[in-house]
């Protein structure tokens, strides 16, 4: 790989994080350890070619460019980590999936039994991040500053709102959520 494309994947990368949290090859690659997959299944649960993964996956693309492959990620993570702490089977975790791959995005605040708590409500986590979703779906992480910075002196709470849920980091929204609500 030349400098030039070292350059490119490396900008790729960058805004994945920004968008994602992460880089989507570290996101994917604990997917498939956490939920047991391979790369192809993983992109059929997606709903991606298995070329498009493996170009998000090695920074040749930056974005996930349908809003319910990003929802599906989503939905697959709160998988992996139902798996992991063991409230969720093996063998569910394999009926979960198939639903996942069936979904079409729907609802931007759907509220399924993937997306909810023990009372039925959807979790803090998962609204932040389907709002994440949504934002980051129609405007990269310094777009959202950039307009953040425009409508602080006239609409400050909108301003925070967008840094926080729009730029930020999951867990920083989840706190801030929480620091609200006391």
């Amino acid at each position: 790989m030349d400098a030039a494309q070292q350059e490119a994947t490396a900008r790729a990368r960058e805004l994945q994080r920004n968008w994602y949290g992460e880089p989507l090859g570290a996101l994917f690659r604990k997917l498939i350890d956490d939920l047991g997959l391979n790369q192809a299944r993983l992109a059929g649960v997606l709903g991606l070619s298995a070329p498009m993964l493996s170009q998000l996956m090695s920074g040749q693309r930056a974005k996930i460019g349908n809003p319910a492959v990003v929802q599906r990620v989503q939905l697959l993570q709160d998988l992996a980590a139902q798996v992991a702490d063991g409230s969720v089977s093996a063998a569910e975790a394999t009926e979960r999936m198939e639903e996942i791959k069936k979904s079409q995005g729907g609802s931007v605040l759907s509220n399924t039994t993937q997306t909810t708590s023990s009372s039925g409500a959807p979790t803090v986590k998962r609204v932040v991040r389907e709002i994440q979703s949504l934002l980051r779906s129609v405007a990269a992480a310094g777009d959202i500053i950039e307009a953040a910075d425009t409508l602080a002196p006239t609409h400050p709470e909108l301003a925070e709102f967008l840094r926080v849920y729009g730029a930020g980091r999951t867990s920083d929204a989840v706190a801030h959520y929480q620091s609200h609500q006391n």
